[in-house]
């Protein structure tokens, strides 16, 4: 319990941080909001009020101690395009994100395990070779090419799957498995690598020597302690998978969190970005945080350090 209130805690000065890093670089990068939202004519007058009514004419650290006082009691301001309040779009938004997200990390780790296993145990014959060359293949092709493809064979010819994504289950399959082929391949090649490693360790022939069955010797002793690197390399993987969800949801048109962020990059909606990007963070933390929790459980000596 300490070990959490710990990281909770140490979460905190990240959060503040990462917030006054995205609230400096937004307001240094070149371009008037209020001149992007009101377009090409308008007047003086207008934009002194406009300026007024979104705080723009307040020095830059008051704006940024009003952001973060809002923020704390969940108020992340009001968009600028859209008129409505950033939490309500990010709310409405976040359960497209959370099933395109959970759908892609089941089909990349349960995938990725499976095939990583088979390859560590046939290693150097068939099914290793096959299994390592599709791995290789989802960690060198970039996420929007492998939607593409993906849309066009199993949408577009073969019509097995929807084009878009309308927030069925059945129409998030193909948006899943662009999203979560790249990440697929490489927890199985580290999964192959790190059972492989273990594979070789002198407890490993003592297990055998007891009489154990090669099932028993590979999951009840080598594949839990080869699955530490493992369990590291899927919990970064949150990251890399909210931020291909930008991508992801462009080509499949999914009104997610990254369809919002694009939008807000766009039309140079601050309040807006800063949300996404700042409600993303938490979400990776707290990532993070639940890998520290599974090390304690898959390893007693953390526990008892």
């Amino acid at each position: 319990m300490k070990r959490v209130l710990g990281r909770l805690l140490s979460m905190i000065p990240v959060l503040l941080g990462v917030m006054l890093l995205i609230f400096i670089m937004l307001r240094v990068v070149p371009g008037d909001p209020v001149s992007i939202l009101l377009g090409e004519h308008y007047s003086q007058e207008t934009v002194e009020r406009l300026t007024r009514a979104m705080n723009l004419d307040k020095p830059l650290f008051e704006q940024f101690v009003s952001y973060v006082a809002g923020a704390l009691r969940g108020d992340l301001g009001v968009s600028y395009a859209m008129k409505r309040p950033v939490t309500e779009l990010i709310l409405r938004a976040f359960p497209y994100t959370l099933k395109l997200t959970v759908l892609a990390l089941v089909f990349a780790w349960g995938i990725g395990l499976t095939t990583g296993i088979i390859a560590a145990i046939t290693k150097n014959k068939a099914p290793d070779r096959i299994f390592m060359a599709f791995s290789l293949a989802g960690v060198s092709m970039p996420i929007f090419m492998a939607a593409l493809i993906l849309q066009y064979f199993l949408a577009y010819r073969l019509k097995l799957v929807p084009v878009t994504s309308n927030g069925s289950l059945v129409s998030m399959i193909l948006p899943a498995i662009a999203l979560g082929w790249n990440s697929a391949g490489s927890v199985a090649r580290m999964t192959r690598s790190s059972l492989i490693d273990v594979m070789m360790s002198d407890y490993i022939d003592t297990a055998r020597a007891k009489g154990l069955t090669r099932s028993a010797v590979i999951f009840r002793h080598a594949l839990k302690n080869s699955m530490l690197p493992v369990i590291t390399m899927m919990t970064l993987q949150l990251s890399s998978m909210l931020s291909g969800a930008v991508v992801t949801e462009s080509v499949f048109a999914i009104p997610g969190i990254g369809r919002l962020a694009t939008d807000a990059i766009q039309n140079r909606d601050m309040p807006l970005l800063q949300g996404t990007i700042l409600f993303t963070t938490i979400l990776v933390m707290l990532g993070n945080l639940l890998a520290d929790l599974l090390y304690t459980v898959l390893d007693p000596r953390i526990r008892k350090a």
